[in-house]
């Protein structure tokens, strides 16, 4: 094993896949964003996920998104794939973010079919000993892994981490006491930020902040005072600002996905509210309710430049 193991800590970024009027992507607007999210202070990159419409993207965009996240990062942070759906089109992506030097990879769930621990574990077995690359499984949707099946998987050194977006706090502490420092949690709940102080009490030191596309810097303000202890901090910032978003969120499926791109057209960033089905853009009324929240939280926790 020559590839080098790491601790997963902080606020990861999760760019999302920018739209030309044409359908292609914006290769530029996409520099923009994973720079911009280096530039405030991020963590990680994780290119071609969720919040980059993974399931939508042909091999040629695939590989265009990888190109210029590593373009735009220049070595200043780690960078990380999305691989999953088809077990073919898996491995075929694995091979790629090595080919083009991704720190690791972020294994999605299989595509549609709800197997068994048996099945799901020989799925994620199955990408790992493609590579040696470091990876991190996603837990969500059709991809739940019990105790014994995590653990059966930690034989590979390469599985670095466990990102949960299922939310069973049962679970994770079973996990977190069983496995312990073995692996990085991550905290992969929807609007994250909504969850994080019940995460961090397990041991989860990082998470996928959707929000930090657009209002990085309160996002940092939100995670320091957590991290502080500072509770009246962290009571307002979720009254203010995480509180009313997620509310908005929650209003339409695929929301957490087109709302990230609707805060990025509201703070003038160069993406449009533009997403593929079957996620829909942000309708009209929800799009003013997040302009609203983002002028009074701009107002209220203005960024600080160093």
């Amino acid at each position: 094993m020559n590839q080098k193991r790491v601790s997963l800590r902080g606020i990861l970024g999760f760019p999302v896949a920018p739209y030309l009027p044409s359908g292609a992507i914006d290769e530029n607007a996409l520099f923009r964003n994973v720079s911009y999210l280096i530039d405030e202070g991020l963590d990680s990159i994780f290119i071609a996920c969720g919040a980059g419409e993974f399931q939508t993207l042909s091999s040629d965009e695939y590989g265009v998104m990888l190109d210029v996240a590593i373009d735009a990062a220049k070595g200043r942070v780690p960078v990380y794939s999305g691989v999953g759906g088809n077990l073919s089109y898996a491995l075929e992506q694995v091979k790629l973010s090595e080919k083009k030097g991704m720190e690791g990879y972020l294994i999605l769930p299989p595509y549609l079919i709800d197997g068994e621990q048996e099945g799901l574990y020989q799925y994620i077995r199955t990408i790992l000993e493609a590579s040696d690359l470091n990876a991190i499984v996603y837990q969500r949707d059709n991809a739940v892994l019990d105790l014994n099946s995590l653990q059966s998987l930690l034989s590979y050194d390469q599985l670095i981490g466990l990102k949960d977006g299922i939310g069973n706090m049962e679970s994770n502490i079973i996990f977190t006491q069983y496995i312990g420092d073995r692996l990085n949690w991550l905290n992969g709940m929807p609007m994250a930020e909504v969850t994080m102080p019940a995460y961090h009490a397990l041991g989860f030191k990082s998470y996928s902040s959707a929000i930090s596309n657009y209002i990085p810097h309160i996002s940092r303000q939100f995670y320091s005072a957590l991290l502080e202890g500072k509770d009246e901090q962290v009571s307002e910032i979720y009254k203010d600002v995480i509180l009313p978003i997620n509310e908005i969120r929650k209003q339409r499926k695929g929301y957490a996905v087109s709302l990230i791109k609707a805060g990025m057209e509201i703070v003038g960033m160069s993406v449009s509210n533009i997403v593929r089905p079957p996620v829909v853009p942000v309708e009209k009324d929800h799009y003013k309710q997040l302009e609203k929240i983002l002028d009074k939280a701009h107002r209220k926790y203005p960024a600080v430049r160093i």
